[in-house]
């Protein structure tokens, strides 16, 4: 997108004080206060009017007085006819791009009030908030409103039905004949800014509420990028527009804005379609939207090209979007771009890798993973766009990538379905991404998906962060039992074998880290974000050790108290980048551990000392009522329930407890010692981020430690 506000500086049109808060119109010789968001809409719109439709500076006027009655108001930029600026040819109403829908269409009527109220004919107006225009041509004598696609050139007399066009800019231009424009990429803020107005505009009315104007915008833009993936010859119209109809077709006002919006959605339909055709898991059910509905979101998005803007521009503007409404009751589905970003840059990921996130969410993990393989395809195929035979390997690379080897699980449906949109709008990926629990098995996922793809053993890479907190109970979930990491944890210092128990219930994190082990190949690796408690709590130990016998640990990056506050989440937690064991290591180390258990217990005479206490205490039980029985004349089970008793029988037992606890801290520490020196010895790579680029709040900061973590880290890795 063209940066006019440079332009402008560049061609001597406008100034600005040191602080940038005041800008002046050169020509005009007038100040204002660019700190107002309308002045800034208002002066991109005065710079495009010269660079993009090449009106001469001289018959443009700005802040231009126009009597309302009694009241003189002032119209923002008025475009003459002639060198004296006598004759008003166009009148243009700028408002901040903030403005509601209902705001917007107060500031048509006021520009019309303006034209009418300006001397001679005003031929046409346009409104603009900067991410959204109307044109229209006016016709002082029959009070109509005739839409445009767009105002005419300098010099330009018949205006054509549609502004936007394929290949625009490699188009001759031919003097006195309409320049058409392509689509324009733009920055994230903006995009965001767009996306935020047309969701609002189709719930604000009342007859949507937020979560379904979610999902009909979702539509929309579905078409939107398909429409930009049509092939077109130079020239070629793009579907996805207002395209109007001619006075001449249709001289009713209303009847043809009706016809209008009825070609426009009949097109839109057709779009939707086609894509729908090729994947009907996308969107099960029809646009549920008016044709005029339909009209209001392509004013906000026609100019737009989705598919060239970078893909973190999109990815952040569709997830704040999404966030400005999910966030509050969703915030675990979205992990902050710079947590992501780490995360897969370190990994080797190649085009030929399976890719899985369990837990998917908005689908950033997969989405940096499909960018990380199309920036490979790019480096080694630099010319695609020109060389045939390059683009023939490049398109392959990472299509067959995004197709074949990425693949999401999602719990919520209407995440799940976000998770697809925002893959499709970045060139796609989404079609492995299913709505399912994350924790059931690959057969019962087969049968719900008919998708053979998630089957367990076969991914190369688990790039996840699964939800924290909750808690999956065997009387709500059958599979818990299924789960090693669902049943109670063998005692190796018991004295007695305890049955097979399933726990009564176990936290989401904590599945998941085995239902990875279980998705992975042999020498796999799972990146995964896990709250610290796992990493530190001695009640947790027994998961650590099951991660030690599953996975060759790699590293472990500590992340700020901070870093998922702004998604509602005030858990510390880590990054813990695992390597999954051959089965025969997995093995070894089980033996080795159950070796050096069985020569603690037999070395340290466990069993058997445990067998002699136990004896001990109750032959001093017994004699103990003995005793009491005989002082007091009593029953031994009399004997039993007297203070005298039970305050003996407490100590005594205290002391043998201390005891015991005794022996077993000593075989504990044995036990790991044993370990020490039996155990395979590898290096860990240890980070403490303390700064990751944004604050508790989500505001982007200067620092972000991950960058020079994942450099060494990446090397690290690298000599695995």
């Amino acid at each position: 997108m063209k940066d006019y506000i440079q332009l402008g500086l560049d061609n001597g049109l406008i100034s600005f004080n040191e602080d940038k808060s005041r800008i002046t119109y050169v020509y005009q010789k007038k100040e204002r206060n660019y700190n107002n968001p309308e002045e800034k809409v208002q002066t991109e719109t005065f710079l495009r009017l010269i660079l993009d439709y090449n009106y001469p500076e001289s018959r443009i006027r700005q802040f231009v007085p126009v009597t309302m009655g009694r009241e003189i108001k002032e119209a923002d930029i008025v475009v003459y006819a002639d060198e004296m600026c006598m004759r008003p040819h166009i009148l243009v109403e700028c408002k901040r791009q903030e403005v509601s829908e209902a705001e917007y269409q107060q500031a048509i009527e006021q520009a019309y009030s303006y034209a009418f109220a300006l001397p001679s004919d005003v031929k046409y107006v346009w409104v603009t908030s900067g991410i959204k225009s109307d044109y229209f041509e006016v016709d002082k004598n029959q009070d109509t409103r005739n839409q445009l696609p767009d105002i005419p050139q300098f010099g330009v007399e018949n205006i054509a039905t549609y502004k936007y066009v394929y290949d625009a800019q490699y188009l001759p231009e031919e003097k006195g004949k309409q320049k058409f424009f392509d689509l324009s990429v733009i920055d994230q803020s903006e995009l965001t800014r767009r996306f935020k107005q047309a969701h609002e505009a189709l719930w604000a009315g009342g007859q949507l509420n937020p979560s379904e104007a979610f999902d009909e915008l979702d539509k929309l833009i579905f078409c939107k990028i398909w429409d930009e993936r049509k092939p077109r010859r130079m020239g070629e119209p793009y579907d996805f527009q207002i395209i109007t109809v001619t006075k001449d077709e249709e001289r009713d006002e209303q009847k043809r804005r009706t016809k209008e919006n009825a070609n426009l959605y009949n097109r839109i339909k057709a779009l939707y379609e086609e894509g729908r055709n090729k994947d009907r898991e996308v969107f099960r059910d029809n646009i549920r939207l008016t044709p005029e509905k339909v009209r209001t979101v392509v004013g906000y998005l026609e100019g737009v090209n989705l598919s060239e803007t970078d893909l973190d521009s999109k990815g952040r503007a569709f997830e704040t979007f999404m966030g400005s409404f999910f966030r509050g009751n969703f915030g675990q589905y979205f992990t902050p771009r710079e947590i992501v970003r780490f995360i897969v840059d370190v990994l080797p990921i190649k085009n030929d890798s399976k890719v899985l996130d369990t837990s998917c969410g908005s689908g950033g993990f997969l989405l940096y993973a499909l960018n990380k393989v199309r920036d490979q395809a790019t480096s080694y195929y630099p010319n695609y766009r020109t060389d045939t035979k390059q683009y023939a390997k490049w398109f392959p690379y990472w299509h067959d990538f995004a197709e074949k080897n990425l693949y999401g699980i999602e719990i919520s449906e209407q995440i799940s379905r976000a998770a697809k949109m925002n893959m499709i709008i970045h060139d796609d990926g989404h079609t492995n991404v299913i709505t399912s629990d994350g924790l059931v098995s690959d057969e019962d996922i087969f049968t719900k998906t008919s998708n053979h793809g998630f089957k367990y053993g076969t991914f190369d890479f688990i790039i996840t962060n699964p939800p924290f907190g909750s808690t999956i109970r065997q009387s709500e979930q059958a599979y818990l039992k299924t789960y090693q990491l669902g049943k109670k944890e063998e005692d190796w210092l018991a004295v007695k074998a305890q049955p097979e128990n399933t726990r009564d219930g176990q936290s989401t994190e904590v599945l998941f880290i085995e239902q990875d082990y279980k998705f992975l190949k042999e020498d796999g690796f799972l990146a995964i974000v896990l709250p610290d408690g796992i990493l530190t709590n001695s009640s947790m130990q027994y998961v650590r050790t099951q991660i030690e016998d599953w996975f060759r640990i790699v590293a472990v990056v500590s992340m700020p108290q901070t870093a998922f506050a702004a998604n509602g989440a005030g858990v510390k937690s880590s990054v813990l980048f695992l390597r999954k064991w051959k089965k025969e290591e997995t093995d070894k180390l089980v033996d080795t551990k159950k070796n050096i258990e069985n020569a603690l217990l037999k070395d340290s005479n466990y069993l058997a000392l445990r067998t002699q206490w136990d004896k001990e205490i109750k032959q001093k039980q017994k004699l103990k009522a003995e005793e009491i029985k005989g002082k007091q004349r009593i029953s031994t089970t009399a004997a039993k329930q007297t203070n005298e008793y039970k305050s003996w029988n407490a100590a005594m037992l205290e002391e043998y407890s201390a005891k015991i606890d005794e022996l077993k801290t000593s075989l504990t520490e044995q036990y790991q010692q044993a370990k020490q020196n039996n155990l395979p010895d590898y290096p860990i790579f240890m980070a403490i981020a303390e700064e990751i680029g944004y604050d508790a709040t989500g505001k982007k900061t200067a620092t972000n430690e991950l960058d020079v973590i994942g450099e060494e880290l990446k090397k690290f890795i690298a000599t695995l």
